[in-house]
């Protein structure tokens, strides 16, 4: 059997597939970069496993209270030495990024503190526990006030003020702006690493460099927060190598590699790092409950391998925005651009191609690739999603998806994918899937 026969069994045409070869041959010339920085994160993963005396030990199973769970505590020891930081939170116990930003949120804020919300307004699933956001504005246009809950449970009802300012117009973080906007009472700058639902490029791990020079000479008690997700092993270093007080994400996002069958991760000061263990269980036990359940080894396991994962899924985003670009569709990241995050964007024309976009890359998922997926309501959302996510894990997105909101721009988020090879079947097939309509 030949490459096309292969490749012609899954449906795809030759014009495809000779375009996914010319995308192929473009890509080894960023893959020396790509495998660079998974090398060094990979040893640094190592080196933090040998500093913790990681043995087979380590995978013990708690229960109850979960005091004294030896592996628990190595895999924080891990995480804190991995991700540049003093000190690391990471529980089973945490069900999705938005739950551990929100536990950090609720757990550092206080009635009559402000928030500073660096790069806009966040994406959709955070915005309730907000609760209200002021969108801050030029000097020649009035500031906007958006509601997003009417829970009692959230920052606006128990007196924290939130306001947020846009990135500049090339899509940088806005240091004079930012100056500006800091007040006396001003507890946190929250910076979302990743574009969410948005057009917008996601920021690199060095640009906390120049806002931790300004905190630091304006506001010095005022936390620098970043939502981490999609971020973690992309670069050769993570936001709190540059002053970031604190990081936040999710395992079923990159640092678990699809392996970790659940929680979340906070690393940072020791300080809020206690703070935050206190806002998840109790005071007085913080950190000191909350069993492992049997998990350590999985989540051992999954940073591990994130390192090498995350290589591919970079490499597989390189490639879909060669594929589609080649076709003559508008893509963000370009090609050669560096990246802060995994998530390629595809503009499509409607609703129709953002849905075979997302039947595509369903039908190349390893599990329940003969299920279609349809557009739907989702907390959080103002309008219908729709998501591909065949994973072993739910909501894996570490794991090949791709998801969109059904209203204009009609824009496809790609990201994820455990392998290589599988990933770029699934955007060779989203290509054939929108070209076919």
């Amino acid at each position: 059997m030949n490459r096309y026969e292969l490749f012609s069994e899954f449906g795809i045409s030759r014009p495809v597939y000779d375009l996914a070869l010319a995308a192929s041959k473009d890509l080894q010339k960023f893959r020396p970069a790509i495998d660079s920085i998974a090398e060094e994160r990979q040893l640094g993963v190592l080196r933090a496993f040998h500093k913790a005396h990681i043995s087979e030990s380590s995978f013990n199973f708690k229960s109850g209270y979960g005091y004294d769970d030896l592996g628990r505590d190595q895999i924080e020891e891990v995480y804190a030495q991995a991700m540049q930081a003093e000190s690391a939170l990471v529980r089973i116990q945490f069900s999705s990024g938005t739950h551990v930003l929100a536990t950090c949120l609720r757990g550092l804020l206080r009635r009559g503190d402000d928030v500073l919300i660096a790069t806009g307004i966040p994406y959709d699933t955070i915005l309730p526990t907000f609760g209200q956001v002021t969108l801050l504005a030029p000097a020649d246009k009035k500031a906007e006030t958006f509601k997003y809950s009417n829970s009692k449970q959230s920052l606006a009802a128990t007196g924290v003020s939130v306001r947020a300012l846009d990135l500049t117009q090339a899509g940088r973080l806005d240091l004079a702006g930012i100056e500006a906007a800091l007040l006396p009472h001003t507890r946190m700058l929250y910076v979302q690493k990743s574009r969410g639902y948005s057009s917008r490029r996601a920021l690199l791990s060095e640009e906390v460099g120049p806002l931790r020079e300004l905190v630091d000479r304006v506001a010095p008690d005022c936390i620098i927060m970043v939502d981490n997700c999609y971020g973690e092993f992309v670069e050769r270093l993570e936001p709190t190598a540059y002053g970031a007080d604190l990081i936040a994400g999710s395992l079923i996002k990159n640092p678990g590699a699809g392996i970790a069958p659940s929680g979340g991760y906070v690393c940072g000061r020791s300080d809020l790092i206690k703070e935050v263990a206190e806002a998840m269980t109790a005071v007085g036990v913080g950190a000191e409950i909350g069993p492992s359940l049997g998990f350590n080894r999985q989540i051992l396991q999954g940073i591990y391998q994130a390192a090498q994962v995350v290589e591919a899924a970079t490499a597989a985003a390189v490639f879909a925005a060669l594929l589609f670009q080649k076709a003559g569709f508008a893509v963000t990241p370009l090609p050669e651009e560096t990246r802060g995050d995994l998530v390629q964007t595809v503009q499509l024309e409607n609703a129709e191609q953002l849905k075979a976009f997302c039947e595509a890359i369903q039908a190349a998922a390893p599990v329940d690739a003969h299920f279609t997926p349809i557009p739907s309501a989702m907390p959080g959302y103002d309008c219908d999603i729709i998501m591909a996510s065949g994973s072993f894990v739910q909501g894996s997105s570490i794991e090949l998806s791709a998801d969109g909101p059904l209203r204009p721009p009609y824009t496809a988020f790609l990201q994820g994918g455990l392998n290589f090879w599988n990933a770029r079947l699934g955007a060779i097939l989203a290509l054939e899937g929108v070209l076919g309509l």
